[in-house]
């Protein structure tokens, strides 16, 4: 019986991560956008701002999931496309790779919500994890929920060993979960779409091959000064 419930709710997680239309070339675009916008809301928001934006001038690279959705009734899980960005030594941003983050959960939880995400990535060896493939939250690179609230600053986080901070601004009621459990994994047929053949996740963040001029609102949105 036990087995059966875990390969269910593994089947959750990886119908949550997949819960994209097929791959069109204004799918891609969209979700840039849309990270974009959660950016700016993200590093602008009243009580999250400030640590955010402190974070980002340290961080290695920055990954945003500008519609992760949450549902369940006991079994539970979440799913959503978001993108990556790396920093380079001279301080520019590179152009987003695609990724899905999934999960799925057993235990008392009830509701749906959907969350505006930003993970910022601390330092090179929670980079060269998530570029490593696929990555669990929590297992392979350790995770810490940001502060929250006007005014708090980033040096209060309570644990500043973290490979990765997150933070979300959400609607809708869920009871129960997060994100440590949760699996980064890169599209890479996304990639392509976006950018054309050969553009692989480390192509892109790493050796800055390819470029879309699409995404420059983003880079800027993460360049600016708040």
């Amino acid at each position: 019986m036990m087995f059966r419930i875990t390969a269910l709710a593994a089947s959750v997680m990886l119908g949550l991560m997949m819960i994209v239309k097929p791959v069109l070339a204004n799918d891609q675009q969209e979700l840039v956008d849309r990270a974009k916008i959660s950016v700016d809301s993200l590093r602008s928001d009243a009580n999250l701002g400030k640590p955010i934006n402190n974070l980002l001038k340290r961080a290695y690279g920055v990954m945003v999931f500008p519609n992760l959705f949450k549902a369940g009734f006991i079994l539970g899980g979440e799913g959503g496309n978001g993108v990556l960005l790396v920093k380079g030594p001279d301080g520019t941003w590179s152009s987003p790779a695609f990724f899905g983050m999934g999960s799925g959960s057993l235990g008392l939880q009830i509701g749906v919500q959907q969350s505006e995400v930003m993970l910022i990535i601390m330092n090179e060896g929670g980079l060269r994890k998530i570029l490593n493939n696929s990555m669990k939250l929590g297992a392979d690179a350790s995770v810490a929920v940001g502060p929250v609230g006007a005014g708090v600053e980033a040096s209060t986080t309570a644990n500043m060993s973290a490979d990765i901070y997150t933070y979300s601004k959400t609607s809708g009621l869920f009871g129960g979960g997060s994100l440590e459990g949760s699996v980064l994994s890169p599209r890479e047929e996304w990639n392509n779409a976006y950018y054309g053949s050969g553009s692989t996740t480390r192509a892109i963040v790493v050796e800055r091959k390819f470029e879309n001029y699409g995404s420059n609102p983003l880079k800027a949105a993460l360049n600016s000064k708040e």
